[in-house]
């Protein structure tokens, strides 16, 4: 599989609108490449409908997004057609992209092991160098943490935005929670209380029997 610091592999397929499709169709913007196993079925469904409704956000960033499987430009076209999709989808029928990226091989499916796509996204840089690579993605809320590391940059396996601030949030929290409690009940109360009433009561009697 293509990994991050790679060069991508460059490919030329035909998309849902009858072009043909390719990495130098696009310079310089960056390319969210997604592979995934197959058009109309519920987990495809979600991912196309997630990257559709973000395709915005992503042109926005300097992106575009596209969708890869091995059904026919004809299924595409009623994929898109069905759900309203925007995201360009591209037909690999060969396999072609597939292999050069490494995303087809032996998969787990309900327990059994069989050959298929394996769903990955590629983001790949203006200069052509694949900055994250995802393999074996599950689908509910990767297209938000895709849409994090584009507009975040970032490098290797970063985790994105909403994740970063979660963890910073709670690594606050504790240690003032602990901080306040300990030294500041033993210092302030313990010694002072010490302090005030043991000289202050040897002092007051000790003269008053001498004299």
């Amino acid at each position: 599989m293509v990994n991050a610091g790679d060069r991508a592999p460059d490919f030329s397929l035909e998309s849902d609108s009858g072009k043909t499709v390719g990495l130098t169709d696009f310079p310089g913007k960056t390319v969210v490449l997604y592979f995934y196993p197959k058009d109309d079925t519920p987990g495809c469904t979600r991912e196309a409908q997630a990257f559709s409704a973000a395709l915005r956000a992503f042109a926005e960033a300097g992106a575009v997004v596209l969708g890869v499987s091995r059904d026919s430009v004809e299924r595409h076209r009623k994929f898109r057609d069905k759900y309203d999709l925007g995201v360009t989808l591209l037909s690999d029928p060969d396999l072609a992209a597939h292999n050069a990226y490494g995303v087809y091989g032996e998969k787990s499916m309900y327990g059994k092991k069989v050959m298929g796509t394996i769903r990955s996204t590629f983001i790949i840089g203006p200069d052509r160098a694949v900055k994250h690579a995802f393999s074996g993605v599950k689908v509910d809320g990767h297209a938000d943490e895709v849409l994090a590391l584009v507009r975040g940059g970032g490098r290797g396996e970063a985790p994105p935005a909403p994740l970063a601030g979660a963890t910073a949030k709670s690594a606050a929290k504790a240690p003032a929670k602990g901080a306040a409690k300990a030294p500041a009940k033993s210092a302030a109360k313990a010694p002072a209380k010490s302090a005030a009433k043991a000289p202050a009561k040897g002092a007051a009697k000790t003269p008053a029997k001498t004299r």
